[in-house]
C-alpha cells in the first residue's frame, strides 16, 4: 500500500521495502516538479532522490518495513528539500572521495554531495532521515 499526501508545497509518499519502488519514487518526484513548475534542476533532484532511496532500501529499511519520502518547496526562499525517512539503525557513512573503478557501488552519497546544494542526516525514533536541498527558481504561484 502506498500512501500519498499532496499539499501545495508538500508531497509525501510511503513505499515498502521493494526495489520496484525506486522508479515509482522517480515518477512521484517528476510529477511534483512539473506540478510546481520547478523543473530546472529536475535531473539533479531525480538522481539524488534515487540514490537516497536506494541507500535506504539497501542499508536502512529492515525487512517487512518501508520508507517515507517527503518533498517540500519553499517558494519564498527558493529551496526544494527531499527527505527519506527510514526506521533502520544503520549509520550513514561520509561519502568517499573515490571508489575503485571496478566497484559496483559506493558512489551514491558522493553524487548527492556533488549535485545537491546541501545534504545531511537527522535523527528520528526509530531510524534516521537523510535529506538534500536544492536552490531553485520557484514560480510566484505554486499550483496545487
Amino acid at each position: 500500500m502506498n500512501e500519498t499526501t499532496q499539499l501545495p508545497h508538500f508531497r509525501e509518499a510511503f513505499h515498502r521495502r521493494e526495489r520496484r519502488s525506486v522508479p515509482l519514487v522517480r515518477q512521484f518526484v517528476r510529477d511534483a516538479l512539473l506540478d510546481w513548475e520547478c523543473e530546472e534542476r529536475a535531473d539533479d533532484v531525480l538522481l539524488c532522490v534515487s540514490e537516497l532511496v536506494t541507500n535506504a532500501l539497501l542499508h536502512g529499511v529492515p525487512p517487512g518495513r518501508g520508507y517515507r519520502l517527503q518533498l517540500r518547496l519553499d517558494p519564498a526562499d527558493g529551496v526544494l528539500r527531499a527527505e527519506v525517512h527510514d526506521s533502520g539503525d544503520g549509520e550513514v557513512a561520509a561519502p568517499e572521495s573515490w571508489a575503485p573503478s571496478d566497484a559496483e557501488s559506493g558512489r551514491g552519497l558522493l553524487l548527492v554531495a556533488a549535485l545537491a546544494d546541501k545534504w545531511g542526516v537527522g535523527e528520528r525514533n526509530p531510524g534516521k532521515v537523510v535529506w538534500c536541498e536544492f536552490a531553485v527558481r520557484a514560480p510566484d504561484r505554486v499550483p496545487v
